[in-house]
């Protein structure tokens, strides 16, 4: 694949529970980097202690992808003109998600998400919360009208996944999908 095929993605990980969706992400463009350019990712603080809390170390650390603080607005994603192709929210918190729907551009997250809804580019969040109320109903029904895409965290049980990995994988390849990259993956009726 030439690097004028490659994705430019950018890649938010917020404070709600969940850090194993993004930990297989990571895990998952790591293994796709034939398929992407540059990786841009930015963790809240509450991801990076959800991170260590549910995982135990720090490996986010260890990923080839630009790393950006959560406020440093001269990250290239926080302007249309960088071309970043899509935007995983993964997992992403009720009150992010609420943020990006109001359009409070308050820190480098909220800003590249209303980059790419403004510039009608992929942005897909992957709200883990459960259940949800009224508000979390109509923000992610105003951001559906805006273009975005919500792929709740629920795991596929069609390939029989026997590890919580496997489990979030299952999450995480069809957000790969939406995005338009070409995991390898189970495939329903598939080989």
């Amino acid at each position: 694949m030439n690097k004028a095929n490659k994705q430019r993605v950018v890649v938010a990980v917020g404070g709600s529970s969940g850090s194993i969706y993004a930990k297989v992400l990571f895990d998952r463009l790591n293994e796709m980097s034939a398929q992407w350019d540059r990786v841009g990712v930015v963790m809240s603080d509450n991801a990076r202690y959800n991170w260590e809390l549910e995982l135990g170390d720090q490996s986010y650390k260890d990923y080839p992808f630009d790393f950006y603080q959560k406020n440093d607005f001269m990250a290239p994603f926080a302007s249309g003109s960088a071309r970043y192709t899509s935007m995983l929210v993964c997992p992403c918190s009720m009150g992010l998600l609420a943020r990006i729907a109001q359009g409070i551009s308050n820190d480098l997250v909220t800003r590249a998400a209303d980059v790419m809804l403004k510039e009608r580019r992929k942005l897909i969040l992957v709200p883990r919360d459960t259940p949800y109320n009224l508000l979390h109903l109509r923000n992610m029904t105003l951001l559906t009208e805006a273009g975005a895409i919500i792929c709740p965290a629920t795991p596929s049980f069609y390939s029989k996944p026997t590890t919580f990995e496997e489990l979030a994988l299952t999450v995480v390849d069809r957000v790969l999908d939406l995005a338009g990259f070409e995991p390898d993956t189970y495939r329903w009726g598939g080989e």
